[in-house]
């Protein structure tokens, strides 16, 4: 997978690319080099990915032949997956079409256009020929498939960073603009071959500016974008992309119990946010149980480490894993999820604000935010009346969900102060609990390695390491208690 990054711009049929040697870092530019490209472009009927931003081609010609996605822009760059070509010019790879699902939502996948362009290439060169940038002069054929084709002719520039930095893309993009080349009006060459075609943005209901409900609609609005952006990440089991992606769920599902008096009827949708948090966890929580216990069997003197347990907290956690991503992908392919996705979408563009969205935030968040925290201080009182054991440890825990919530309420009317006071409960209580689930899944592996006939030893090393770490969070947790502001 790559990051695009490069400037478009829109020329006349006469322009002229300017001398682009003697830039700062750039030691040379290479000959230049002409290419005749051909690429088929797939999507719904109703053009689904072209409305989001997503492009999927197929490209003969060059030296980058093959399938390219390319997903929505962020932060000025675009990811870029590719992959070789195939037999067929008809059928979209099945990974690909994965990649994509949350966008096409099921939809068929085919031909909705062609371009066909005459490329001129020129390079800027680094030391050791490194291409730092590379510009591309495009003559664009463009063709609207269907019964009555359409077809469009126009020239761009585009210049791509390479292995150089992006004050050089700027000082290009300069001296382009000075010849004459003006920014692109479309995003891609797809918008403009497809130009109205493409479904205009969902309108969205915009809250009186100031009031609770522009907060809230706004913190929502985020996090729906920031679940879908991550799908296809998630299923392509990226670093930290399933993380994020539990995270987003939770976030919208706290901020919708917390604002249920802003926005109302919005019970069967939490519910369907806890299922795909749910479906979500099992890969999570393994992918930190296993990283944990490789930290810990690094940690401990080697002796005490059999070969039989590190398989089992290491490749055996990585097998189960792969497992869950399997339940991941099969539950992001079904129909649960896209009728969830089509339900965020509504709520992104049309929250249902109830009256008391109309007022102002200033007056109307601290209240819901104060009412957060003194659940958590509630469930922390209720947590010291129990007596210590297995009661005491399920209190906490509850004090430990409590702060979550209470963070992220906070968080959503945008008061960071007190979503520190809560994070910092959760950090500490956070840090007793994942003491405690180690503890069980140690449990459970070396019930399975004496049930094989192997050395236990290590699973209880590491699980009085487990225990210690718990207690001692438990341990500090008075004290962090007592130096938190508890007022507002």
């Amino acid at each position: 997978m790559a990051l695009e990054i490069e400037d478009k711009f829109d020329v006349p049929e006469g322009f002229v690319l300017p001398g682009l040697g003697g830039l700062p870092g750039c030691e040379g530019v290479a000959e230049p080099l002409s290419h005749r490209l051909t690429a088929v472009y797939f999507d719904t009927p109703d053009l689904r990915l072209a409305a989001r931003g997503v492009t999927l081609r197929r490209r003969r010609g060059g030296d980058d032949e093959g399938w390219h996605l390319k997903l929505p822009r962020t932060k000025g760059a675009r990811r870029e997956i590719t992959r070789p070509l195939t037999r067929s010019a008809k059928v979209v790879p099945a990974e690909l079409a994965g990649l994509v699902l949350a966008y096409t939502r099921g939809a068929p996948l085919a031909p909705v256009a062609q371009l066909e362009t005459r490329r001129g290439i020129t390079r800027l060169l680094g030391p050791g020929d490194t291409v730092l940038v590379e510009i591309a002069d495009d003559r664009v054929k463009g063709t609207v498939l269907g019964d009555e084709p359409v077809v469009r002719r126009w020239r761009e520039v585009e210049a791509e960073l390479k292995e150089g930095d992006r004050d050089l893309l700027k000082k290009v993009a300069k001296r382009l603009r000075k010849a004459g080349a003006t920014p692109a009006v479309s995003a891609s060459k797809l918008a403009r071959v497809l130009g109205d075609r493409i479904p205009a943005p969902r309108p969205v209901t915009r809250p009186e500016p100031g009031s609770a409900g522009e907060v809230v609609a706004a913190y929502l609005r985020a996090h729906v974008a920031a679940l879908l952006a991550r799908d296809p990440y998630v299923r392509l089991a990226e670093e930290d992309a399933v993380h994020k992606a539990r995270v987003s769920c939770r976030r919208l599902r706290s901020a919708l119990k917390a604002f249920r008096r802003i926005v109302a009827g919005t019970e069967e949708l939490r519910e369907e946010l806890k299922w795909l948090g749910e479906v979500l966890g099992e890969a999570r929580d393994l992918e930190v149980l296993r990283a944990r216990f490789a930290a810990r069997l690094d940690d401990v003197d080697p002796r005490f480490v059999t070969e039989d347990a590190r398989r089992r907290l290491g490749d055996d956690l990585r097998a189960r894993e792969h497992d869950a991503y399997e339940h991941i992908r099969a539950a992001l392919g079904g129909e649960r999820y896209f009728a969830l996705l089509d339900a965020l979408d509504a709520l992104a563009a049309d929250p249902p604000l109830t009256a008391m969205a109309a007022k102002k935030a200033d007056k109307a968040l601290p209240k819901i935010v104060d009412k957060a925290w003194r659940r958590v201080t509630d469930a922390y009182d209720a947590a010291r009346r129990v007596e210590e054991g297995e009661e005491r440890e399920t209190a906490m825990h509850e004090v430990r969900k409590a702060a979550k919530r209470a963070r992220y309420t906070a968080e959503a009317a945008g008061m960071p102060g007190r979503a520190e006071r809560a994070e910092r409960v959760q950090e500490v209580l956070g840090r007793h609990q994942d003491g405690v689930v180690a503890q069980g899944v140690l449990l459970e592996e070396a019930e399975r390695a004496r049930q094989a006939g192997e050395d236990t030893f290590t699973y209880g090393m590491l699980a009085g390491i487990e225990s210690a770490e718990a207690a001692r969070a438990h341990e500090e947790f008075p004290a962090v208690w007592s130096h938190l502001p508890h007022s507002a």
